[in-house]
């Protein structure tokens, strides 16, 4: 676990170092925040709360999926990670020590999200933050899992193109802008055993004080553990 902590603070380093994709996680969920806050284009029954639990599962999304996974299948094509694989660090430590700079990452972003929404009128008073917290977390690994097993087979300039365009998917059909309950009923079933559509449901109950939705819980604490497994198993350092 060691290696894999001084990579996951690499990863950071590098991350930190990389302004426009900072500036690109940082804006993009901050700014659809904002505007939809602002702006009344939402239908009446979501509420600033149900609005920045769909911003935070737009932010894992973000950084979990897309940033990393381009960012990683960059390197494969670099052949940074083969030299990485020739070291002890290995495919699962390499996997644990992304998805770790992933989620601190993350906490920044939530933490800046909340006070922007505080700022903005929304009220606190009824969130769980430790299933705020362990959703998250579970996002995270599910949705780093998602984007690292497309960055660890697909070459460079298709990889950059299917994170984009399963990004797209989800936000579209998946949950996240819509909510599942609001789309057509088949569209709907297939919503809820999407990492997008669970995350996105478990975070409004945290958000919101409402009743655990077991079913959504579970759905996404697979995909937490399965895509992670996968992506250790299938990943390649060099391709």
């Amino acid at each position: 676990m060691r290696l894999a902590f001084v990579q996951m603070r690499m990863e950071l380093a590098t991350l930190l170092r990389n302004y426009e994709q900072l500036l690109l996680v940082l804006v993009i969920p901050l700014g659809v925040l904002v505007f939809f806050g602002n702006v009344d284009v939402l239908p009446a029954s979501i509420d600033l709360g149900q609005l920045l639990a769909s911003v935070v599962a737009l932010a894992v999304m973000s950084t979990a999926m897309v940033s990393t996974g381009i960012a990683t299948g960059f390197e494969r094509s670099y052949h940074v990670l083969k030299r990485l694989g020739a070291t002890p660090l290995g495919r699962s430590r390499l996997i644990i020590a992304k998805a770790g700079s992933v989620a601190v990452v993350e906490a920044a972003q939530c933490t800046l999200l909340v006070v922007v929404a505080v700022v903005m009128g929304w009220s606190a008073d009824d969130v769980s933050w430790l299933l705020l917290i362990a959703a998250v977390v579970l996002g995270t690994f599910a949705f780093a899992g998602v984007g690292l097993c497309l960055a660890g087979r697909l070459r460079a300039e298709v990889n950059l193109a299917a994170q984009n365009g399963l990004y797209l998917l989800l936000l579209a059909v998946g949950g996240v802008l819509v909510p599942s309950d609001e789309l057509p009923s088949g569209l709907a079933t297939v919503s809820s055993w999407l990492p997008s559509g669970s995350l996105t449901q478990v975070l409004h109950h945290a958000v919101d004080g409402a009743v655990i939705n077991q079913q959504a819980w579970l759905v996404l604490a697979i995909w937490a553990v399965v895509a992670p497994f996968v992506a250790a198993r299938t990943f390649r350092f060099d391709g």
